[in-house]
């Protein structure tokens, strides 16, 4: 496997920063401990054009190449927060913070940027410049938006982005990218339901909230299976339901939460619209009152071709051609990097960590071999873009 050979020299130090980091998860946008110690880290590489604090608490780092003729950035971009699950992987560098872990492998990614960072400051083999970008607040708090929103893309002049994230379905030493929509958008959907409240043993005298909320629970499903075109995706996931407070007595008010993932704006527009037909229709018809309140989230991540093709052929190089599948079949997971690709061209790639637990699992744990691969990706992505 023709990973770089300077980043397998330090690939020890690298294991080592990623427990560390794994040992100490942070939260959303509270990420103080974290950003400390990338920051320390860029600083013993000899990088000193460090700004933190971009989008409240993300961090951009600039490297410049032996020569700038090309006048062109390339940003790389990991993602920092970790998660609200207690590990139970049993890991000796498992997680010290109750009731936090690392259950998606931001440590690794972020320790993968950390190792292309080493080696692109040492030896600037290409001409123009690098920005990594160190991003909180993936996990649902779209910390890439906050970024953008505070200039990342225009005052660091980035022409093309490329995100990674490790994906434990693949293989160990393999890859995966598609172009146009790789993951789906991901929007929140609260459902407030008032009835008529009364005793449970006179349900004629009420309007029983409960059974609203169950009409309504079946009836949005018809959104998938009647209103979008078989061979477009949808999926309406009711994931929190709550009405009542005893045994005998009809609720006067219930709550429904949820998920809508979709690859297509056209479909994405479509639920909007008929969730809010079918909602307050269904709740009409049982006599009720429903608010449907529909918040969009992340976008589709949506994959430009031309960096799509450059992104595949540079997996090639390191892992050969028959490990790296670039006709993947996009995912309804949802990732916030979505919305640096509809900022600037770009690609996200995944690597495989192997069969282990699940994304956002207790037991899940980054696999460390991932790290020359996915950061020798990295370096290559910049030489290929930035040819010196």
């Amino acid at each position: 496997m023709p990973i770089v050979n300077r980043i397998a020299d330090f690939h020890d130090e690298m294991t080592k920063v990623r427990r560390d980091l794994h040992q100490q998860p942070e939260l959303m946008f509270d990420v103080p401990l974290t950003v400390q110690r990338i920051v320390k880290e860029l600083k013993s590489y000899g990088i000193d054009d460090i700004t933190t604090g971009v989008g409240k608490s993300g961090i951009v780092a600039v490297i410049e190449g032996k020569t700038n003729k090309s006048g062109k950035t390339v940003g790389l971009r990991a993602d920092m927060d970790a998660l609200p699950l207690q590990e139970t992987s049993g890991k000796p560098y498992a997680s010290t913070v109750a009731g936090v872990m690392h259950a998606c492998g931001h440590d690794g990614h972020t320790t993968m940027l950390l190792a292309a960072a080493k080696y692109l400051q040492e030896s600037r083999n290409f001409d123009g410049k690098v920005v990594l970008i160190f991003q909180p607040a993936e996990e649902g708090g779209g910390g890439a938006r906050e970024m953008i929103n505070d200039g990342l893309i225009s005052r660091w002049g980035i022409d093309e982005v490329y995100g990674m994230h490790n994906w434990p379905e693949l293989d160990l030493g393999t890859f995966a990218i598609c172009k146009g929509a790789l993951m789906a958008s991901a929007d929140r959907i609260l459902i407030d339901v008032e009835g008529k409240g009364g005793h449970a043993a006179k349900p004629h005298q009420g309007v029983d909230t409960v059974v609203v909320m169950a009409a309504i629970i079946q009836a949005v499903q018809t959104l998938v299976s009647r209103n979008t075109d078989p061979q477009q995706a949808l999926v309406v996931s009711l994931c929190h339901v709550k009405a009542g407070f005893t045994d005998n007595v009809l609720p006067q008010t219930g709550m429904i939460e949820g998920t809508v993932r979709t690859l297509d704006p056209d479909v994405r527009d479509m639920a909007e619209r008929r969730l809010k037909e079918v909602v307050e229709g269904t709740a009409a018809v049982y006599g009720a009152h429903a608010t449907l309140h529909y918040k969009r989230d992340y976008p589709v991540t949506v994959n430009h071709d031309e960096p799509t093709e450059r992104a595949a052929a540079i997996a090639r190089s390191i892992v050969g051609d028959d490990r790296v599948d670039d006709t993947f079949v996009p995912s309804m997971g949802a990732e916030d990097f979505s919305f640096m690709l509809e900022a600037c061209p770009g690609a996200f790639i995944f690597v495989g960590n192997g069969h282990s637990a699940p994304l956002h699992h207790p037991d899940y744990d980054f696999n460390d071999e991932v790290i020359p691969i996915g950061a020798s990706y990295w370096i290559k992505t910049v030489e290929a873009a930035l040819p010196a």
